[in-house]
């Protein structure tokens, strides 16, 4: 896979988002990185068609930089420049992992709260109670705060509220200082996501609590915070993006929206707004000392507690089945009796299996998400592994792949010495959610991660075959980008597989295409390119060309358009005729658009047909001259026809006679004679000589390497003439003269053989 910014230590806790605290055996236990989720209590579960429009924007919003310079990776004979970072994977990765919606068979991501409504996901009962009072500096009475504050510390302890000062300027207050946006990063993602452009029409705006836009840093405390965006009860919000600044938005009600921006539009038309205008860099410290105190006071605590009650519940319940257990051992020791055995439609039957809220195995779950969320990886290991037996022995497939892949993930993040990455236990999680309980959402977040344990680890071999193995025709974008990145694996090993690489490239690059994001395909053809040309494989050379003419043509790259068509033409194709016939066909449709759009631009090199540039003649002869505007047809006229070379010969030698008379019997060292004829054997060093009135007439031999017939119409010779001026000095500069060209249209029938034809001009 390509280099990621975040290593797989980052991802993985980034990914599950819920300092210090003790665990269960009253051990002090370190928290780094947290991340916490502050979401609307009315948030809506998200929709697929949103979801899918959210990671189809990501993807094609994310493109390379330009200018950004490649690695070069040698390997054999290739030199290869490659990206060594895939952006736009890391933020499909991260948005897919961050719009998954909560299960019930895992925990992770529940709320920590509990309330009436039946979304989103709840962890446990116990409701957690935090009062915070909220101030406005600008406008509210700052006694009659603190007098109100007083009372609810008397009523609600000091742990459990707080008093937040906020908006201490006004927004119309004229100042030198310039406050930085302190939501305009995490706002983006969350407008677009909000949006819910489905395809049938106006949608319920949505606020995601998993949306990792609303990532706020924590200074000094190296944690982050989400910030929950638009509540889909109110029709305006504090931190809701302008909707005068995009025309194509207009509210039908409170709760709906129509939304035809894309993720483009949507970054133009929201640049210029600017939120929090009446904060001050003392507000936002106290807003981050209100997360602060939040986390330590209030959030950790209460984990703390949850997780000692649940582990009390799990050792009751371990006791009590185990009591039980030596009971109905017993029972049957005395009675004989067996225990009826399933049948094989109830073992199917309970891959859908649902737990009781209060069932023991799903306390041993949350247990153990719990524990993950807070990084305490040796226990919630042991959990999970507990559980991944109960839920097997009850053939509840669903759950037990849940365990098993958050077993595989704790092992891998265990500090100190570790346990070795259990890698079948994510493959059998992968197969269970894929071929059992059709989820491929849940198998393709197994893939995600597993892939980026395998490549840390440099098993790249294993890393590619997982991604390659999620491939299916469901989904386009996701094979695309798996794809992608199995290449990519291909090409870090030791040994780099570069015939690989650049198969499973184009792979990539047809998805893509698939998927409409047409500049990652071209861009994934193009890398493949590297590796086919000039190696010999002629139709996968031509086959990519061809696909990249077609890709640049649709992106209006008319220029690159034209030279991959082009170099389809000039190599000697191995194609059938009705496949190069097609290659023309696509070649003259593109050119013709080019010519259009840039008629008085220069002229091009057509690469058919082929001039055979030994094989051309100048004959000075004798003919009549044309007159001006008369087209004279040269078509399937030799120069022999014209040109007698004995004849030529004879009048040589007369020359040559005359010249010797004339200088007392002695032919000059310096003399040359008149040559009417000049080709590859004449000696063409010496300027020619003309007869003034008389045409020149010059023979281009064509020859067609294609299988298919070419008709060429209206063929004119471009020339140039360059005049020597006598003026008595023999090595004077020439001076160029460049002439319009004189017309000598023609129509020329050629076929697939070699035909020369005849270009009339005046000298």
């Amino acid at each position: 896979m390509a280099q990621c910014v975040q290593s797989v230590q980052e991802l993985i806790p980034d990914s599950f988002v819920p300092f210090h605290m003790r665990d269960p055996n009253n051990q002090l236990h370190v928290i780094k990185n947290l991340k916490i989720a502050v979401s609307n209590i009315t948030t809506q579960p998200p929709q697929p068609g949103a979801i899918r429009k959210l990671l189809n924007d990501v993807v094609s919003g994310s493109q390379p930089a330009e200018g950004l310079v490649a690695n070069v990776i040698t390997a054999g004979d290739y030199d290869l420049n490659l990206s060594a970072t895939t952006p736009w994977f890391e933020s499909y990765r991260e948005t897919f992992l961050q719009s998954m919606p909560a299960s019930d068979h895992e925990f992770l991501n529940h709320y920590l709260h509990n309330n009436d409504y039946s979304y989103p996901k709840w962890f446990i009962p116990n409701t957690l109670k935090y009062y915070v009072l909220l101030h406005d500096v600008s406008a509210g009475d700052e006694q009659r705060a603190e007098s109100i504050y007083e009372e609810m510390k008397q009523k609600y302890g000091t742990q459990g509220c707080y008093l937040l000062k906020i908006n201490s300027r006004t927004s119309n207050r004229a100042s030198d200082e310039q406050i930085p946006d302190p939501w305009s990063q995490y706002l983006q993602k969350n407008s677009i996501q909000n949006q819910e452009s489905c395809e049938d029409g106006p949608c319920t705006i949505t606020s995601n609590k998993n949306s990792d836009s609303n990532l706020l840093s924590l200074d000094g405390l190296d944690n982050e915070v989400k910030v929950d965006g638009l509540p889909n009860n109110f029709r305006a919000h504090p931190l809701q993006l302008d909707p005068s600044s995009d025309s194509s938005n207009s509210i039908d009600g409170p709760d709906h929206v129509k939304s035809t921006s894309s993720l483009h539009e949507t970054k133009k038309a929201n640049a210029g707004i600017i939120h929090g205008a009446c904060l001050t860099l003392t507000d936002h410290d106290r807003i981050r000392q209100f997360i602060q105190e939040f986390t330590f006071r209030g959030l950790l605590p209460h984990i703390e507690k949850t997780i000692r009650q649940l582990n009390d519940q799990v050792r009751f319940n371990y006791l009590k089945g185990l009591s039980r257990s030596l009971f109905s051992a017993t029972k049957k020791w005395f009675s004989g009796s067996k225990v009826p055995e399933k049948s094989v439609n109830e073992l199917k039957n309970t891959s859908g299996l649902l737990y009781p809220p209060e069932a023991p195995e799903l306390q041993i779950r949350k247990m153990a998400d719990l524990c993950f969320l807070v990084q305490h990886y040796d226990l919630a290991y042991s959990c999970y592994h507990t559980a991944k037996k109960d839920f097997l022995n009850d053939q509840a497939m669903l759950y037990a792949a849940g365990a098993l892949e958050m077993a595989a993930v704790s092992a891998f993040l265990q500090p100190g010495a570790p346990r070795p990455y259990p890698a079948h236990y994510m493959d059998t999680a992968i197969q269970t959610y894929r071929d059992i309980c059709k989820n491929m959402v849940l198998a393709e977040r197994c893939v995600l991660l597993s892939a980026e344990i395998l490549k840390s680890q440099g098993k790249y071999s294993e890393a590619a075959a997982l991604l390659i193995r999620l491939t299916s025709e469901d989904s386009d974008l996701r094979s695309a980008l798996l794809l992608e990145q199995a290449a990519h694996c291909f090409i870090n090993m030791k040994s780099p597989m570069v015939r690989k690489y650049a198969f499973h490239m184009i792979l990539a690059g047809h998805r893509f295409s698939k998927a409409g994001q047409k500049k990652h395909a071209l861009r994934c053809y193009c890398q493949a390119m590297q590796v086919y040309k000039g190696k010999g494989w002629s139709l996968a050379e031509d086959h990519i060309n061809f696909t990249i003419g077609r890709q640049s043509y649709t992106l209006r790259q008319l220029d690159n358009a034209v030279s991959a068509f082009r170099h389809i033409l000039i190599n000697e194709s191995k194609q059938s005729a009705a496949q190069q016939g097609a290659f023309l066909r696509e070649y003259l449709y593109v050119y013709k658009n080019v010519s259009q759009l840039s008629p008085d631009g220069p002229l091009p090199q057509l690469p058919l047909p082929y001039i055979n540039s030994s094989a051309t003649r100048v004959f000075f002869g004798h003919d009549r001259r044309p007159a001006d505007g008369e087209k004279q047809a040269a078509t399937h006229v030799s120069l022999d026809q014209e040109y007698d070379s004995e004849s030529s010969q004879q009048w040589r030698e007369l020359e040559e006679q005359v010249v010797s008379v004339v200088n007392r019997g002695v032919l000059p060292s310096n003399f040359h004679p008149t040559q009417y004829c000049l080709n590859s054997y004449s000696d063409n060093s010496r300027f020619p000589l003309a007869v003034v009135e008389e045409p020149i007439t010059v023979e281009v031999a064509f020859r067609n390497p294609l299988k298919v017939p070419l008709l060429l119409t209206d063929l004119s010779l471009l020339w140039k003439f360059q005049p020597k001026y006598v003026s008595g000095k023999d090595n004077e500069e020439v001076k160029e003269l460049v002439s319009s060209p004189h017309e000598a249209p023609l129509s020329l029938g050629f076929s697939r053989h070699g035909v020369g034809c005849h270009f009339f001009s005046n000298a």
